[in-house]
């Protein structure tokens, strides 16, 4: 049996937690005697997620002595944890008899506090990876990545990619077919399709102030496949082409040109994931023209090409 301690202290992100756990839980329903998995804490009172829910602790850590998996949760609580010495030398501890250690979000924060990701990968959620590499220069930061391998340690990004790195561990350790079926019945991907990026462009920038540059971003989240030339976005919105190009990167943090291609890389994300047609098909019909113009925005974009995305989603389809 594996032993999975997760650690976590007060103000912890509810999910960080529950979605490894549920994962673990579904491996060991699927193979029993799989996981043995405990939260603990340094005090091994009970947890207040920073939602307000009370999560029973199963032990203190000074009453672990070795573990299989270690897995430090993130949220607020990260803040508190990477300043507590007594947590610190814990994980320190428990990490020299660990056979791997991981973390969620945040998480990421409290082992570089111990000095574990010195000279090492990681990531964590897409809005605090400016500040682990500000805070922690000796740490490599993948901004993007889902989760990153750096053995022992693998570090996931925010929330709900501690159940993308979970998935990963039961495959590692139970094989890609109980993976697979763990993932069908918890109802996500066995390998999320791209990096962090992959966000809803119009939900993804922030809110504008200008009525017409707002409906001109739901027009073009209706209809990327238009033409959304410069001028005839200047246009839509009455403005010179120099004054719109300032003011729409003012408001929306990205050039017009990116925002539009964004849009058609989500259309055409739409219409592999859920239809039958050739890439060059998709292509023309979310305005890339041609399929070699939406390859290579897919790169840029979610750093995978379009077939490859096509046939990683088919198949975490096909597992589902």
């Amino acid at each position: 049996m594996r032993d999975v301690v997760i650690v976590l202290g007060d103000d912890f992100e509810l999910l960080d937690v529950t979605g490894p756990f549920e994962v673990f839980a579904a491996a060991s329903q699927l193979r029993p005697g799989s996981y043995r998995v405990r939260l603990a804490s340094v005090s091994g009172a009970d947890a207040i997620s920073s939602s307000g829910i009370r999560m029973g602790v199963h032990t203190r850590l000074a009453d672990l002595d070795q573990v299989d998996t270690l897995l430090i949760s993130g949220g607020h609580s990260a803040w508190q944890m990477e300043r507590d010495e007594e947590l610190l030398g814990h994980i320190r501890r428990l990490t020299a008899v660990s056979r791997r250690v991981c973390s969620v979000c945040t998480g990421s924060f409290v082992l570089a506090a111990a000095g574990l990701l010195t000279g090492r990968r990681a990531t964590t959620h897409w809005a605090y990876c400016a500040e682990l590499e500000a805070r922690y220069p000796q740490v490599a930061v993948d901004p993007d990545a889902i989760f990153v391998r750096d053995e022992p340690f693998i570090t996931a990004a925010g929330v709900t990619s501690g159940m993308d790195l979970a998935l990963a561990l039961v495959e590692d350790d139970l094989g890609p077919d109980a993976a697979r079926t763990v993932g069908r019945w918890l109802v996500v991907f066995l390998q999320r399709p791209g990096g962090q990026s992959q966000f809803s462009v119009r939900n993804s920038v922030p809110a504008v102030q200008t009525i017409a540059l707002r409906r001109l971003l739901d027009s073009i989240a209706a209809d990327p496949a238009a033409d959304w030339s410069v001028p005839v976005m200047a246009a839509r919105t009455s403005q010179s082409v120099r004054h719109f190009a300032r003011t729409f990167a003012k408001e929306v943090g990205l050039s017009p040109a990116r925002y539009v291609e964004r849009a058609r890389v989500e259309a055409a994300r739409v219409r592999l994931e859920t239809g039958d047609e050739c890439v060059e098909a998709a292509a023309r019909s979310c305005g890339f023209g041609t399929a070699e113009t939406m390859r290579r925005a897919f790169l840029r974009e979610i750093s995978v090409p379009p077939s490859e995305y096509r046939a990683r989603f088919r198949s975490a389809a096909l597992a589902g």
